[in-house]
C-alpha cells in the first residue's frame, strides 16, 4: 500500500496528537486520531493508527493498542513513526529486545533522529548492551556536539566497557569546553570533576588522579571526599608523611569513624602490638570522650593489656547508659579468652555496684548513679543470651525489668531471649508488652509485627502494623506497594510453616515483582543523571543493579519459593485439603458425597470473596483515577492478580523454581545452600549433567557439608540405577564419580563420612538419613547415631535437635519411629528447657508461661496464651 501523505490541516492535527501523547492528555489525542482517520481519504494513515494505538495503550487498552499499530506498520512499512511507535509498544511491555529492533528499523528510514537514537540508547544501557550503547552515544555526539549529554554519554560508555583511559580523555576534552570560574561554586561542575577523578583512580592513574585532585580542589564542592580520596591516593602512592597529615585533619573533623584510623595506621605501620596500641593512646589523650579510640585496640590486644582497655571501655559506656555497648564488642566473640575475661570483669561490675555502687572495691572516688547496675545487667543478659546460657540471661533482664519496668530496651531483650531460645510465642508476648510502653514507636512496632508473624500470627501483626500504613486502605497492600520487603518474607515463612502455601508463594512473587521494579525503575535515571551530572552515583547504581538479586532479601524470597515448589512438586496439593484426605478415609459413598458437596459450597464461597476483593481494588483504582483530571492519566493498565490457589496449584512447580534459581546461580554463587538448591531441582527432574555441576560447585565451597553429603548419596545411587542415559553422558558421570567417590559403593561412602564425623550432631543426622534411604531395615541403628545427645558431641543446638525430631516423625529416620520420638523430645526439653518444640505433649493449648529458672507455671497472661 502506497504511503499516505496528510495535507496541511491534517498534519497540524498530527502535530497535536504527538503534544497531546507527550504531555499525557490522551483523551485530547484521541478526539484528534478520530478527526483525522473519520476522514475516509485518511482512515488507514499508518502513522495516525500506531499514534492512536499508543494512546490506547497508555489508556490500558493492550489489544486494541497492538491491533492499531501493527495495521499502521502494515499501513506505512517505510515510516520512522509507525516502527517508532511499535517500539515504544514492545517497550511498555518489557520486551526490550524486540522493542531494539523496532528502534534500527526505524533508523534505517531516518538515521540520524534524535528521539529514536535517544531511546535506542536507553534500552541499550537498560539491557547492558555496553558495545551498541557506546556506538549510539557515538553518533549522538557527532549529531549534537553542544550538548554536554552526548560527551557524558560517550565517557560513560567507555568507563562501563572498562577502557577507562578513554573515558578520561572524553571527559577531559568535554571538561574544557565548560566556562567555570575558578572562585564561583558550580555543583554540577565539582560532580564532573570528582567523576574525572574517578574513572583515573579506577584506571590506574594514581599519580595523575593526585594532581588532578590538586589542581581543582577549589572547584570541588564535597571537601570530605576531596580529603579522603587524597589520603587513600597517598597511601597508594606510598607517601606515609602526607597520608598521615591528611588522616589527622581528618580525624580532627570526625574523631568516632573507624576508616580514619584504619588510615592512620597504614601511613604510621606500627612494627608491633605496642607501636599500635601508642597510637590509639594518643588518640585517647586528644580525644577523651572519643569511643572508636577506645573500642579499636579490643581487637588486636590480649591479656592484661586487653582487660585494662576493656575496663576503660566499659566503665565510660556504662556511667554515660550506651545500650548499644554489647553490639560493639560482639565481634570479639570469636575468641573464648576474650569472652571470658569480658564476663569476669562484667560480673565483678554488677556484684560490686549491688552492695558498694562503684564498679570495683578497690576504686576510690563518687559512686555511680542506680543506672549503671541497670545497664550493667542489660549487657550480662544480652552477653548470656549470645552463649546460649538463656536461663541467666533471664535472671539479668528480669532483675532490670524489677529495677526500671519502663524502659523499652529490657522489654525488647527479653523478647530476644525467648526468642533464641526457642519460645517464639513467648518471645512475641514480650515484644507485644513493649510495644505497648510506646505505640508512637514505629521501629518497637515493626520488631513487634515481625515476632509476631514468626510465631504464626499473621492476622494480629497486620493490625500491629496498620497502626503506620495509610488510612483508607489495608495494611498488606500499602505495605506492597511501599515494597516493605521484610515484612513479606515473614509472612511467606509462617505461611509456609502453616502449610499455606499458595499465600506463601504470593508474598514470594510479591518480592520478585518489587526487584522488576527497581530494575524497571533505572529508565527514570539514565536521562536525569545525565541532566543533573550526578555521575559517580550514576556509575554506581549501574553496578548494583547488575547485582541486584544477590541482596538477601531476594535471596530469603527465592529460597522459600523453590522449597515450596519442590514440595508442591513432591506433594501435589488435589482439590481437597491433607485434612480432608484423612477424614474421607472412613467414610462411606452419601457421606463422601455430602462433604464434597460442602466443600465445593466453600470453594465457591471463597472464590466470590476473592472476586469480591478485586472488584473493590478495581473500585478503588477508578476512584484514585477520578481524582485526576482526564488529561493526567496514568500508563499501564493493572498488574496481574496472583491468586494463591492457582501458584499453589501450578501445572509445572520445578519450571517455577528454576524460574528464582537462575539469578541465585548466576549472583549468588559463593553460597552452598544455592548449589545445594539446584540439586534438589534437577534430581527431581532427573537432569544428571546439571545435578553433576551443583554437586561440584557445592564441594568446591563446603566438602563437608552435612546437606551436601545427603545430595551425593543420592546422586550416587541415582546414577548405578539409571538404565536409560545416553553413552556419553554415562561415561562423563563414570569418570567424574570416580573422583568424587572413589571407588567405594554407596553404603561404604556414608559409613566413611559417619566415622569421619562422629563427633557432629548434624553430620551424624545426615549419615543416619542416608542410611534408611539405602537400606530401609537399617532405621534402628540410623535412629540411634541421630538421637545421640552427648556433652562430647558438637552442634547440639535447638534448630538440629528439631531437624531430628522432625526427621523421627516424618519418616526419614525409618517408618514406626514415635517411641523413639517421645523418648528424645523430654532428653531435649531437659538440654532446651524453653524451647516450645521440645515442650511435653499438650503444653501448646494451655500454654503456660516458664520461670526464668525453666520450670512451668500457670501463665499470667491467659488472655494473650489463648490467643496463641
Amino acid at each position: 500500500m502506497p504511503t499516505i501523505t496528510l495535507p496541511p490541516k491534517e498534519n497540524a492535527l498530527f502535530k497535536r496528537i504527538l503534544r497531546c501523547y507527550e504531555h499525557k492528555q490522551y483523551r485530547n489525542g484521541l478526539k484528534f486520531c478520530k478527526q483525522i482517520l473519520g476522514n475516509p481519504k485518511f482512515s488507514e494513515h499508518g502513522e495516525t493508527q500506531a499514534m492512536k494505538g499508543l494512546t490506547l495503550n497508555c489508556l490500558g487498552k493492550k489489544e486494541d493498542a497492538y491491533e492499531l499499530v501493527r495495521r499502521g506498520l502494515r499501513n506505512d512499512l517505510k515510516s520512522h513513526v509507525c516502527w517508532h511507535v511499535y517500539g515504544l509498544l514492545q517497550r511498555s511491555d518489557k520486551k526490550y529486545d524486540e522493542a531494539i529492533k523496532c528502534y534500527r528499523n526505524a533508523l534505517k528510514w531516518d538515521k540520524d533522529n534524535l528521539q529514536i537514537l535517544r531511546d535506542l540508547s536507553l534500552l541499550q544501557i537498560q539491557m547492558r548492551d555496553l558495545e551498541g550503547y557506546r556506538e549510539t552515544r557515538y553518533q549522538l555526539l557527532q549529531l549534537r556536539p553542544a550538548q554536554r549529554a552526548s560527551w557524558i554519554g560517550y565517557a560513560v560508555a567507555y568507563h562501563l566497557l572498562e577502557d577507562f583511559e578513554m573515558a578520561a580523555k572524553i571527559v577531559e576534552e568535554f571538561r574544557k569546553t565548560q566556562q567555570t570560574s575558578p572562585d564561583k561554586v558550580d555543583y554540577e561542575y565539582s560532580e564532573l570533576l570528582l567523576y574525572q577523578n574517578q574513572v583515573l583512580r579506577e584506571a590506574g592513574l594514581n599519580k595523575e588522579a593526585l594532581d588532578h585532585l590538586n589542581s581543582f580542589e577549589k572547584q570541588i564542592c564535597d571537601k570530605l571526599a576531596v580529603e579522603e580520596t587524597r589520603g587513600e591516593l597517598l597511601l597508594k602512592l606510598e607517601r606515609p608523611e602526607e597520608a598521615l597529615e591528611v588522616y589527622r585533619r581528618l580525624q580532627e573533623r570526625n574523631p568516632e569513624n573507624w576508616a580514619y584510623y584504619q588510615g592512620l595506621e597504614k601511613a604510621l605501620k606500627p612494627e608491633g602490638v605496642e607501636d599500635r596500641h601508642k597510637l590509639y593512646e594518643d588518640s585517647w589523650v586528644k580525644f577523651p570522650k572519643g569511643l572508636v579510640p577506645r573500642r579499636l585496640p579490643l581487637n588486636f590486644l590480649t591479656g592484661d593489656k586487653f582487660r585494662e582497655c576493656l575496663d576503660s571501655y566499659l566503665r565510660m559506656n556504662f556511667s554515660k547508659g550506651c545500650p548499644p555497648v554489647f553490639t560493639t564488642l560482639k565481634s570479639l566473640y570469636t575468641d573464648r579468652a576474650k569472652v571470658t575475661l569480658i564476663e569476669e570483669l562484667v560480673v565483678g561490675y554488677e556484684s560490686c555496684l549491688k552492695t558498694c555502687r562503684i564498679f570495683c572495691e578497690n576504686d576510690e572516688g563518687k559512686e555511680e548513679p542506680p543506672t549503671t547496675l541497670l545497664w550493667v545487667q542489660y549487657f550480662l543478659a544480652q552477653h548470656f543470651d549470645f552463649i546460649d546460657r538463656h536461663g541467666t540471661a533471664l535472671e539479668y533482664i528480669n532483675a532490670a525489668i524489677d529495677s526500671t519496668p519502663t524502659l523499652i530496651e529490657l522489654f525488647l531483650i527479653k523478647a530476644k531471649i525467648y526468642k533464641h531460645a526457642g519460645n517464639i510465642k513467648e518471645a512475641a508476648r514480650w515484644m507485644d508488652e513493649a510495644q505497648a510502653l510506646d505505640t508512637a514507636d514505629r521501629f518497637i512496632n515493626s520488631k513487634c509485627a515481625k515476632y509476631m508473624l514468626k510465631a504464626g500470627l499473621v492476622k494480629e501483626a497486620e493490625d500491629m502494623c496498620s497502626k503506620f500504613t495509610r488510612e483508607g486502605a489495608s495494611a498488606v497492600e500499602n505495605l506492597n506497594e511501599m515494597q516493605c520487603m521484610w515484612f513479606q518474607t515473614e509472612c511467606a515463612l509462617a505461611y509456609k510453616a502453616m502449610n499455606k502455601f499458595g499465600e506463601a508463594l504470593k508474598k514470594c512473587h510479591e518480592i520478585e515483582r518489587h526487584f522488576v521494579e527497581i530494575t524497571d525503575d533505572q529508565f527514570d535515571f539514565h536521562t536525569y543523571c545525565m541532566r543533573k551530572m550526578t555521575l559517580r552515583s550514576y556509575v554506581d547504581l549501574l553496578k548494583l543493579e547488575d547485582v541486584l538479586r544477590q541482596h538477601p532479601f531476594y535471596y530469603k524470597a527465592a529460597r522459600s519459593a523453590i522449597q515450596i515448589y519442590l514440595l508442591l512438586h513432591d506433594r501435589p496439593l488435589s482439590d481437597d485439603s491433607k485434612e480432608s484426605q484423612a477424614h474421607t478415609e472412613n467414610l462411606n459413598d452419601k457421606e463422601l458425597k455430602k462433604l464434597r458437596n460442602k466443600q465445593r459450597r466453600a470453594q465457591k464461597k471463597a472464590q466470590l470473596e476473592e472476586e469480591k476483593k478485586i472488584a473493590e481494588k478495581e473500585k478503588q483504582l477508578k476512584n484514585q483515577k477520578k481524582k485526576k483530571e482526564d488529561d493526567d492519566e496514568e500508563i499501564g493498565g493493572p498488574k496481574e492478580e496472583l491468586v494463591p490457589d492457582k501458584l499453589a496449584k501450578v501445572e509445572n512447580p520445578l519450571e517455577e523454581a528454576v524460574k528464582f534459581l537462575i539469578p541465585l546461580k548466576n549472583l549468588v554463587r559463593n553460597q552452598i545452600e544455592t548449589h545445594l538448591l539446584a540439586f534438589e531441582i534437577y534430581f527431581r527432574k532427573e537432569k544428571y549433567l546439571l545435578m553433576l555441576q551443583s554437586i561440584k560447585r557445592a564441594v568446591a565451597i563446603e566438602p563437608s557439608n552435612p546437606w551436601l553429603h545427603q545430595c551425593l548419596v543420592r546422586f550416587f545411587r541415582g546414577v548405578g540405577e539409571s538404565a536409560d542415559l545416553a553413552e556419553a553422558v554415562r561415561t562423563v558421570l563414570k569418570q567424574e564419580i570416580s573422583r568424587l567417590f572413589g571407588d567405594s559403593d554407596p553404603q561404604s561412602f556414608n559409613k566413611k563420612f559417619l566415622s569421619q564425623h562422629s563427633s557432629s550432631i548434624p553430620h551424624r543426622l545426615a549419615a543416619a538419613k542416608m542410611m534408611v534411604y539405602l537400606e530401609p531395615s537399617w532405621h534402628q541403628a540410623a535412629c540411634e547415631i541421630a538421637t545421640a545427645l552427648e556433652e562430647s558431641l558438637t552442634g547440639r543446638s535447638i534448630q538440629v535437635s528439631t531437624e531430628v525430631l522432625e526427621a523421627l516423625c516424618d519418616g526419614q529416620l525409618g517408618g514406626g519411629q514415635q517411641k523413639a520420638a517421645e523418648a528424645y523430645r523430654p532428653a531435649c526439653h531437659k538440654l532446651f528447657p524453653y524451647s516450645l518444640a521440645f515442650m511435653p505433649p499438650g503444653y501448646q493449648d494451655n500454654n503456660p508461661t516458664i520461670s526464668a529458672n525453666g520450670d512451668l507455671s500457670s501463665g499470667e497472661h491467659d488472655d494473650m496464651g489463648n490467643e496463641m
